[in-house]
């Protein structure tokens, strides 16, 4: 047994919880969920200029844009493009930086972020939180196109040593239409 394993049997053998994560003398609970990952909703791709990006997707694969957003805060200009229908469409967001010498960096890397569909934001949060999640500052809010966000931080910390593993990850709470359509 590794430590971890240790940590994990014993919580488990004790009944304290169903499934469990140690990390060093931390355990942090992975029971029962009590969200649901739906879907991608969007895929976001950064570069020092979009219009590269924007001639690939909308020029070369025909990829209709369907708005822009723009923000000084999140430092970012982007074109927001559209594939599928209705609820199962996917949004592609094609980002540069308004100054690249500035945080964050929507350019790097290149693959900024994925985002996931949820039934319920709120109660996703703190289920991964409770797990151990890290998450990145700013809390849950209103993203580019309307929806609540939270990002899972690409990288741990002492205080929350599960992330993303390298990718950002945006948790966007879905709305009703989206939710029945994926539990159908």
């Amino acid at each position: 047994f590794s430590v971890d394993t240790r940590c994990e049997a014993t919580m488990l053998a004790r009944g304290l919880v169903r499934s469990a994560h140690c990390v060093g003398a931390r355990v942090f609970s992975t029971g029962e969920r009590k969200f649901q990952v739906l879907g991608i909703q969007q895929i976001a791709i950064g570069g020092l200029d979009k219009s590269p990006l924007s001639d690939l997707w909308t020029g070369l694969l025909g990829v209709p844009k369907v708005g822009s957003y723009q923000s000084e805060k999140e430092n970012v200009d982007e074109d927001i493009l559209k594939t599928g229908k209705g609820p199962f469409a996917v949004e592609i967001d094609l980002m540069q930086p308004l100054d690249a010498n500035k945080s964050p960096k929507v350019h790097v890397p290149s693959l900024n972020h994925i985002g996931l569909w949820v039934d319920d934001i709120e109660v996703a949060v703190e289920d991964l939180s409770a797990a151990g999640v890290r998450f990145t500052p700013g809390g849950i809010r209103v993203g580019a196109s309307g929806h609540r966000v939270a990002f899972i931080h690409p990288k741990g910390s002492e205080a929350s040593p599960r992330s993303g593993e390298g990718v950002l990850i945006e948790l966007v709470e879905a709305p009703e239409d989206v939710i029945e359509a994926h539990r159908s």
